[in-house]
């Protein structure tokens, strides 16, 4: 017999939310940060008014997933320096 898991409540998934934004953010390439951060933003705004509990459940438990491998990745990615883009390049 299965056990119900709980309802996370609203400030954690907005505190996960903005874990995996300050993950993206970690990203010393460009290109890695800025696709990190639409995907997240963009996966949170189709996702914000699901009201089924058990797809609730399944999102949060993918984006607990999705932040340590973030977390992971953009350790690896500190450890190699590269040089900054045209676009990254303050006036």
């Amino acid at each position: 017999m299965a056990t119900k898991q709980a309802l996370p409540n609203r400030t954690y998934i907005l505190h996960l939310y903005r874990s995996l934004l300050r993950a993206s953010q970690k990203f010393s390439s460009y290109n890695f940060r800025d696709y990190a951060y639409r995907r997240i933003r963009d996966s949170y705004h189709v996702n914000k008014n699901e009201t089924d509990s058990d797809k609730i459940i399944q999102l949060v438990g993918k984006a607990e997933r999705e932040l340590g491998v973030l977390k992971r990745q953009g350790y690896l990615n500190s450890l190699y320096s590269v040089d900054r883009l045209v676009v990254e390049e303050k006036n």
